[in-house]
């Protein structure tokens, strides 16, 4: 499919699915030390629902991209919108610690099936000469919830507590998904779905003959790790400094979105001008030296700015991989993006336990300045070894 002068009006429906499936990414972040009171669990316990809801998410990506390239994106993602919702409702009504915990894995099957199928109808909808700015149109819906949920959940929870965060949060996405099946009702979205096993896996095989391929995993999953891995630990960080307001560790949370939406404000504009290596260069480094300031243990109103431009700077890189990663395969392109976030979640399941693990035996700031290093130097790794390359199934399109 070509790219047409203009944004197709459907990329507003999508950006309502990735919208409304990110409003609760994030929704426990704020509120972990009163989860960790109630059960009486440690902050570090606590911390493992993110890894749970990633770990669930990144597991469930090879499947969901197969049904999704074989059965139909749109109808994938509002089921998986609907079970997003459930299983934030349920978590609300959890008894125990394990309840709440099973409840996360239903909400990280749900929410898998939205953002990379998103990303691949995007992709489907755009070609690669203006796919970057239609993806970070896609991500702005992504960022909104992200910020209203961080935000949100905070303020929630000192008016109604966790459970009234997983509640509200959760009916919001059950309405939410209504209106994304209404607006993709009779939408012409992609061409026909496959029901081939045998092109899906010949899908597979073009994915990994591509030469980014491995590159571009192995930084999605880096990137999952040293940034997403970190936020469980943020109001914790808060904590340390006096500073006990759900609703402030909601604020600084939402700063990273914050960050995001400036980048979809100005990626159109700083594209053209530094390119794609000078965003994944520029990206990383700003991550770094955010990531050096945090380390410092600032004041909140300083970590909340520190967070913004940690954003900014995390999807100027993480936004030119998923172009890198849509142009894996055009046959397969649900499957190859849903490796993409497989990759990436694996990174953020590893994330917070090598936070934990690096935090209990060198100190907070010796793991957090590794973060920063490594960070620094796969944006440098990433311009060096990656390559716009033509799919090598595109004729087949």
């Amino acid at each position: 499919m070509t790219a047409t002068s203009g944004m197709p009006p459907a990329l507003n429906i999508i950006a309502l699915a990735t919208f409304s499936a990110s409003l609760s990414a994030r929704a426990l972040d704020p509120v972990l030390p009163h989860v960790a009171e109630e059960f009486s669990v440690s902050i570090a316990t606590a911390a493992s629902f993110a890894a749970a809801f990633a770990f669930t998410f990144a597991i469930i990506q090879p499947v969901l991209g197969a049904m999704a390239d074989m059965f139909g994106k749109a109808r994938l993602m509002i089921v998986c919108l609907v079970l997003l919702g459930l299983a934030n409702i349920l978590g609300a009504m959890a008894t125990s610690f394990p309840l709440l915990f099973a409840s996360r894995i239903l909400a990280g099957i749900g929410s898998g099936g939205v953002f990379p199928v998103a990303l691949s109808l995007t992709s489907d909808l755009v070609g690669p000469e203006k796919r970057q700015v239609a993806i970070g149109r896609t991500l702005a819906g992504a960022m909104t919830g992200n910020l209203l949920g961080a935000s949100a959940s905070g303020l929630i929870g000192d008016l109604l507590g966790w459970r009234g965060v997983l509640a509200v949060l959760g009916a919001l996405v059950v309405l939410a998904s209504i209106a994304v099946a209404a607006g993709f009702r009779g939408a012409a979205l992609t061409r026909p779905p496959k029901t081939s096993l045998a092109q899906l896996r010949e899908g597979y095989r073009t994915i990994f003959s591509n030469p980014n391929a491995h590159i571009c995993y192995g930084a999605v999953f880096i990137e999952g790790c040293c940034v997403l891995g970190l936020f469980p630990f943020i109001a914790a960080f808060l904590f340390e400094l006096g500073e006990t307001s759900l609703s402030v560790a909601g604020i600084v949370i939402a700063g990273f979105a914050v960050g995001g939406l400036f980048y979809t404000l100005t990626v159109s504009r700083f594209l053209p001008r530094i390119g794609v290596n000078g965003m994944m260069i520029g990206g990383a480094a700003l991550v770094g030296v955010q990531l050096i300031a945090v380390a410092m243990g600032p004041e909140w109103k300083l970590q909340t700015l520190s967070l913004i431009f940690m954003g900014w700077g995390f999807y100027m890189i993480h936004g030119s991989l998923q172009v890198f990663a849509s142009e894996l395969s055009a046959e397969a392109r649900a499957s190859a993006l849903s490796l993409h976030a497989f990759f990436f979640f694996m990174g953020q399941t590893v994330g917070p336990i090598a936070y934990g693990f690096g935090i209990q035996h060198a100190g907070k700031v010796p793991t957090l300045l590794t973060a920063a290093a490594v960070m620094i130097a796969l944006g440098f790794i990433c311009a060096k070894l990656l390559r716009q390359l033509r799919p090598a199934d595109a004729a087949a399109k």
